[in-house]
């Protein structure tokens, strides 16, 4: 028998009593309160109890346009009086899917021709998975199977996407990776790079390194490649210099198909269309989500060149069906939303905004470096992050287990801004709406943050 919920109107002890929280310190959150929010607008949000918060993390990299967007209000309201419900199994299909699948299509930074929809960034990676075995099955490579992400990549959570997933926490008690998923080195230059190791040598090095993983696999049973274009997740790591042209090169030399993972990246979050234009990456397919909807209905799309679908159509007419899908892929009032994004971005010159104030905002992140805490900032576009550290001289890092990041996150919190803390990272990734005065206001609250943490750090003798 079910157990009656507790008789109470505060928010707060019912979520503790009722929500399993997704990729949460459970024993952290039960030791405190949830951060229950209310509504938002603009870059602003506020929670139950009135405070107002800079939202400096778009959300989860994803709020793209900001909070309560009126026009995409009126779109989604407009498409659920047209046509709230569609499916796009055995042939039918809907305006709004069409127009987006071709959107993304011309959108695309390769030669595309399909776009299949799924409905968050961790399926659509599973669909990655599954479009390459299927193809290498169809031209009959059944080996070539396995498929090599980073260490320190973010995937996704479902079981085969958590497997690329290149994140300890992600695995532990869960049982994955699967056998198929392989990881090579993550690009990290400031913790990975040897004493004097350029960026192209450190470059050079990792891909000498993928090879060398392939090689003692075997070629003939690795089918592909995950890569984000820049790790989130894993701390905002940027690529060194002449990384992906190096991998590359690996990848054509065995055979092996490069899969982007644009889920972060996408829609002008580096300052370019595509992450994979603003590193020099040249990938055969594509995974979307996040801002393609700027998170305001869960949509996502795989995005594939007609070499990898065509083998698809005989196949499938072999087998009789082609067995994948999702009840919601392409669902009309999340495609019409998205495809509306897709247009504000461009008719409110959104891309060309992240490209003017990203200097203010980078510079502003860059000279966090001074901080006594901060041993590292990176960053590109709207989106970067400082490591703490414990000494900056040595890189010392903080005993995990005191969770420093987390503390600096709850202090900014208390100023009112949201940041996200990975690992020892805090990480920043405001919408796209920002201003010059909000973007000031956002690094003015971190410093304070910074500074609370490190009177807390003095004060409980971890320096």
């Amino acid at each position: 028998m079910a157990e009656t919920a507790p008789m109470t109107n505060d928010l707060d002890a019912l979520d503790l009593a009722r929500v399993l929280h997704p990729n949460t310190n459970l024993a952290a959150l039960h030791g405190g309160r949830p951060l229950v929010l209310a509504r938002g607008k603009g870059v602003h949000v506020w929670d139950n109890h009135g405070k107002q918060y800079i939202e400096a993390m778009a959300g989860l990299w994803c709020t793209s346009l900001g909070y309560g967007d009126d026009e995409l209000a009126r779109t989604a309201y407009e498409q659920i009086k047209k046509l709230s419900f569609s499916h796009l199994f055995t042939g039918k299909s809907h305006e709004p899917a069409i127009l987006l699948a071709d959107k993304l299509v011309r959108m695309a930074p390769f030669a595309a021709s399909r776009v299949f929809f799924g409905n968050s960034g961790s399926d659509a990676n599973d669909t990655q998975i599954k479009l390459v075995w299927y193809y290498n099955n169809a031209t009959g490579k059944p080996k070539k199977k396995k498929i090599i992400a980073r260490l320190k990549s973010y995937h996704g959570t479902t079981l085969a996407a958590a497997g690329l997933t290149g994140l300890p926490s992600f695995h532990k008690l869960f049982d994955v990776p699967l056998p198929p998923f392989l990881h090579t080195d993550a690009p990290y230059y400031y913790r990975g790079a040897e004493v004097g190791e350029s960026e192209e040598d450190y470059a050079t090095r990792l891909a000498r390194n993928l090879e060398q993983l392939i090689e003692r696999e075997g070629p003939d049973t690795v089918a592909a490649f995950i890569a984000e274009p820049l790790m989130g997740v894993g701390g905002v790591l940027l690529p060194p210099r002449g990384y992906f042209p190096k991998i590359q090169a690996v990848l054509e030399k065995h055979d092996v198909l490069l899969i982007d993972d644009e889920v972060i990246t996408g829609f002008g979050r580096t300052g370019e269309l595509w992450g994979a234009q603003a590193f020099g990456m040249r990938p055969q397919t594509l995974t979307a989500a996040k801002a393609l909807s700027s998170a305001y209905l869960p949509i996502s799309a795989v995005v594939i060149p007609e070499f990898l679908y065509a083998p698809m159509i005989e196949a499938s007419g072999e087998i009789g069906l082609f067995g994948h899908g999702f009840t919601y892929s392409g669902h009309p009032v999340a495609a019409a939303v998205a495809l509306r994004v897709l247009g504000i971005y461009e008719e409110r010159k959104l891309y060309e905004h992240v490209r003017n104030i990203a200097p203010q905002f980078q510079a502003a992140l860059a000279a966090l470096a001074a901080h006594p805490l901060v041993g590292d900032t990176r960053g590109i576009g709207l989106l970067g992050a400082c490591e703490l550290v414990q000494n900056k001289t040595t890189k010392a890092a903080f005993d995990a287990k005191l969770a420093v990041a987390a503390k600096c996150m709850l202090l900014c919190q208390e100023h009112g801004l949201i940041v996200r803390a990975i690992g020892d990272a805090i990480a920043l990734c405001p919408p796209f709406i920002v201003t010059p005065a909000e973007v000031d206001e956002i690094f003015a609250k971190l410093r304070r943050g910074l500074d609370d943490t490190l009177a807390w750090a003095q004060r409980e003798r971890l320096l």
